[in-house]
């Protein structure tokens, strides 16, 4: 499979301090990364330099073989993020919206693209409904639907089942998995739920003061370390990292 994302050799900072320190990995198509890491570890710095919304301070990052500071409006149509933590405007309903981020991705078939995602994300009685009076788990769809609008082959997932209930967690996964297949796109996963890392990533990046502690497959992260999941493997690596040594 080719590497549709490749990060070399990546630095970031801010005067004197060091937020991230010449790390370097690839995402490949049809892949889901798992990006791990305590508060302050470097992860947000990364994402944000991918996304383009930071710049580097050494170092460079590839999205389809492509630099994003010398190529910035065609690798932007390329990629699309989600957080929990980034509303959608409240006061437009979720069609609206959907309708203003097509234009925004310069969408050409608006119409058959919202229908696409409404019916994969079960957002047939939620299109007219203004977005600010929607449950934490609809917001989290209408956003999701936000974030493949544009048929992105690169996807950012920061926290994507934050705050929410079994139930809905389960389908956001599910649905992230089987997109993937269908698509065959490359996923940036940053979460602090375990299990789901586990289930959804066959590689696992884990960030401390900036670089890159250990990485592998959650199961063998789990042999290596000697523990019983991957929560137990983060809570050592992010408390002591001379362990490593």
């Amino acid at each position: 499979m080719n590497n549709l994302v490749e990060v070399k050799n990546l630095e970031k900072k801010y005067g004197s301090k060091e937020a991230v320190k010449g790390i370097s990995f690839n995402i490949k198509e049809n892949e889901i990364l798992g990006l791990l890491g305590p508060n302050g570890s470097g992860k947000t710095t990364t994402i944000g330099m991918m996304l383009g919304l930071l710049k580097p301070s050494n170092g460079k990052i590839l999205i389809d073989g492509k630099k994003i500071e010398e190529n910035r409006i065609e690798t932007l149509q390329k990629i699309n993020f989600i957080s929990p933590y980034i509303e959608l405007p409240k006061k437009l309903t979720v069609k609206q919206n959907l309708i203003v981020y097509c234009r925004l991705y310069n969408v050409l078939d608006i119409k058959s693209r919202i229908e696409y995602l409404v019916e994969k994300l079960r957002l047939e009685d939620l299109l007219n409904r203004v977005t600010g009076e929607l449950s934490s788990g609809q917001k989290n769809r209408a956003s999701l639907a936000k974030a493949l609008i544009n048929n992105p082959t690169v996807l950012f997932l920061d926290e994507p089942t934050a705050s929410l209930d079994p139930e809905i967690g389960d389908f956001v996964r599910s649905f992230l998995e089987n997109y993937k297949k269908e698509k065959k796109i490359s996923i940036l996963l940053a979460s602090h739920n375990m299990s789901e890392v586990t289930r959804l990533c066959k590689t696992v990046l884990m960030m401390k003061d900036g670089i890159i502690i250990d990485k592998g497959h959650p199961e063998e992260l789990i042999k290596k370390h000697g523990r019983e999941n991957l929560e137990e493997v983060f809570l050592k690596l992010s408390r002591s990292r001379n362990e490593l040594y």
